[in-house]
């Protein structure tokens, strides 16, 4: 069983950083792309970045563009979403998922097989 844990989110003013973090383990399993998902209250899951291993291709929102950055360290096989210049309305539950293959569409939910439990990033104005 594949298990996807994110971790790192808590409330914190508008204007500062926050790094979340994600690792899958479990039984032999190797990720071709992790992406990162958030969902507000009352509102529907939405696409935040994605990181495909092959080539290290990055995708994001247009509304995170610029102010969040995905990484991934191999050595802690982790990928990591830094996250600057929070604003009140990125305040969701964040997703992280994992896909076992290469996408040609990162942004879909659909691509990804497994899915964290979510980690809550709540700013404050």
């Amino acid at each position: 069983q594949v298990q996807v844990v994110e971790s790192g989110g808590r409330l914190v003013q508008a204007g500062d950083s926050l790094t979340l973090s994600c690792a899958a383990s479990g039984r032999p399993f190797s990720s071709a792309a992790m992406g990162w998902f958030r969902q507000a209250p009352e509102k529907e899951r939405e696409f935040v970045s994605s990181l495909q291993y092959l080539g290290y291709s990055t995708e994001y929102a247009d509304s995170v563009k610029g102010r969040f950055t995905i990484s991934r360290d191999n050595a802690k096989d982790t990928v990591y979403l830094r996250m600057n210049s929070l604003r009140p309305e990125d305040t969701a539950v964040y997703y992280c998922a994992a896909a076992e293959r290469l996408t040609a569409t990162p942004r879909l939910p659909s691509a990804y097989e497994y899915w964290g439990q979510g980690t809550q990033v709540t700013v404050s104005s």
